[in-house]
């Protein structure tokens, strides 16, 4: 990209689509000429004009098993003129549809991304998952079939594991304990893929911070903003002085939410936390020890 005239030194540059140049303001240097047009050729003033007149298609959706690259036949049964195509050709019509659908699953590997896409799908949409996450969990989930480390492991195990994975990445606060109820997957199946796949595929998962919790468990626990403020605030001295090393996250998330509620008389018990949380009341009580004493925090309780 020219930053400046190479004439006059001057950065004030204009470019002239309908020219195709780029001239220098200052001196009137022609600095360069014949520039491609990156653009459109036509111009849409609506979505609908815009729609019909684009020449692309729509773009590659990982979490279609041909990744969005194929004709289908539709169900409607009517001719390009919204004419009812007669019984006969009907008739004809669902052969080429049922031979179509055979077709586009013509081996083990398309077999098994169209059975874990849609497990993929499932366990995403019940963890309330974005669009782009699904997305990028296919994408992981593919190559994991391009290196061979679906063999001998469950598809359910697998997917479960990326979708873990991906959301580390994201920075979003799910956990195994989630991700295995709903997949119905032991957690230590989960955890020994998801390792597996991490160390294979050398990705680079950030650790969990437990601030992303803490805003779960304030909202689940009908917490105050001033609640979650103290909680973060805690949170913070502990990991200045590195208290949370070794521990939890989801533990610490818990203690300093039942620490904050206290503090800021909205107390909850440790069992309604840690029913919250998914983690024992004696981790929250330990975890609690910990800060109180660490921190010199005065607490009453």
């Amino acid at each position: 990209m020219i930053s400046k005239c190479p004439e006059c030194g001057g950065k004030n540059l204009k470019k002239d689509s309908a020219r195709g140049e780029i001239v220098c303001k200052d001196c009137g240097y022609v600095i360069e000429e014949n520039t491609v047009q990156e653009g459109p050729e036509w111009r849409a003033f609506d979505s609908e004009q815009r729609n019909s007149r684009m020449h692309t298609g729509a773009p590659l959706k990982y979490m279609s098993p041909n990744r969005g690259l194929v004709t289908e036949i539709d169900q409607y049964n009517r001719d390009s003129r919204g004419g009812k195509i007669d019984s006969s050709q009907q008739a004809q019509l669902y052969r080429m549809r049922k031979w179509h659908k055979r077709a586009s699953i013509s081996n083990s590997i398309e077999r098994n991304l169209s059975i874990a896409l849609t497990e993929l799908s499932r366990v995403a949409t019940h963890l309330n998952l974005p669009e782009n996450v699904k997305e990028s969990s296919a994408l992981l989930y593919r190559k994991c079939v391009e290196r061979g480390l679906i063999r001998g492991r469950q598809i359910e195990s697998v997917v479960s594991a990326v979708i873990y994975a991906v959301c580390r990445q994201y920075s979003i606060p799910r956990t195994l304990d989630e991700i295995s109820k709903i997949a119905e997957i032991p957690k230590k199946e989960i955890g020994r893929t998801y390792r597996l796949i991490t160390q294979e595929l050398e990705l680079k998962v950030p650790l969990t911070n437990p601030r992303f919790y803490i805003s779960r468990f304030v909202s689940a626990l009908k917490l105050s903003g001033d609640t979650q403020a103290k909680a973060n605030d805690i949170l913070d001295q502990a990991l200045k002085k590195g208290l949370i090393s070794g521990r939890g996250p989801m533990g610490v998330a818990a203690a300093t939410v039942y620490i904050a509620s206290v503090m800021t008389n909205e107390r909850r018990t440790q069992k309604e936390v840690a029913d919250i949380a998914g983690v024992t009341e004696v981790t929250i009580r330990n975890r609690y020890r910990e800060l109180k004493k660490s921190l010199g925090l005065k607490i009453s309780i």
